[in-house]
């Protein structure tokens, strides 16, 4: 009977020990999770755009040939970056190339007496997200050239792909030039990709009362012309009436 009570208490003591060291254990993990909390990605911030200037005539290229020469391209670094793609778009081909660098600088080889625009894209090996820079129009200068074509114009009203209420609708763009002697834009105009002239000496960037129709697409351009008769053509933009 003693031998009984005896092992009776035993077991007892060893279900006590049992269920307090799990007990000990589950706390313990508890505690683990809350000392490991997810760590804080930071997603990449844009870069300081620096050289070549916004809607500057670049002469400060190393000449390579009276064709072509070589321009450092440099910005101010983003926060949480670890690289670079700087994206260059030739305006009169409109062609767009990818330069990817580690740098907060790269040089690149570019025909001369060309426009072109750029901006720096920032990337982060710990973040999917990026962030880009504002866009920015430069000349590359060439030899002998003292009058330089106004850039591109660049459409602002209605967006590329944009879906515009039918009737009365106004058109509005950008135009900027290195001599600053904008004198006046032809606005191309219609239902076919290649929009008939519609209406011309607008000294204005915005034509008002276009008239567009419901279900219709659309695609209009803009040429404009400096007080030297230098000329460019936009890219052809469209929209949708609806």
């Amino acid at each position: 009977m003693k031998l009984l009570k005896y092992m009776s208490y035993k077991q007892l003591k060893n279900i006590i020990l049992f269920f307090s060291v799990c007990a000990l254990f589950t706390c313990s993990k508890g505690d683990d999770n809350s000392q490991d909390p997810t760590p804080v990605v930071n997603d990449p911030t844009a870069a300081t755009l620096v050289f070549p200037n916004v809607n500057s005539e670049c002469t400060e290229g190393t000449s390579i040939t009276s064709t072509e020469s070589t321009v450092k391209f440099q910005w101010n670094k983003g926060n949480y970056t670890d690289s670079y793609n700087l994206k260059l778009k030739d305006l009169n081909t409109g062609t767009t190339t990818g330069h990817s660098t580690v740098e907060n600088n790269i040089s690149i080889k570019l025909k001369r007496g060309n426009p072109y625009s750029w901006s720096v894209v920032s990337r982060s090996n710990e973040s999917s997200k990026t962030a880009e820079s504002p866009v920015w129009k430069f000349f590359n200068a060439g030899e002998g050239i003292s009058s330089y074509a106004p850039f591109p114009a660049e459409a602002v009203s209605p967006i590329r792909g944009a879906d515009v209420a039918s009737g009365n609708i106004t058109l509005e763009w950008s135009g900027s030039d290195v001599d600053n002697d904008i004198e006046s834009y032809n606005v191309y105009f219609g239902e076919t990709t290649s929009p008939a002239e519609y209406k011309t000496e607008i000294t204005e960037t915005i034509l008002n009362n276009v008239i567009v129709g419901a279900g219709k697409t659309y695609y209009w351009r803009v040429k404009t012309i400096d007080t030297q008769g230098n000329v460019s053509n936009s890219d052809i933009f469209s929209f949708k009436g609806s």
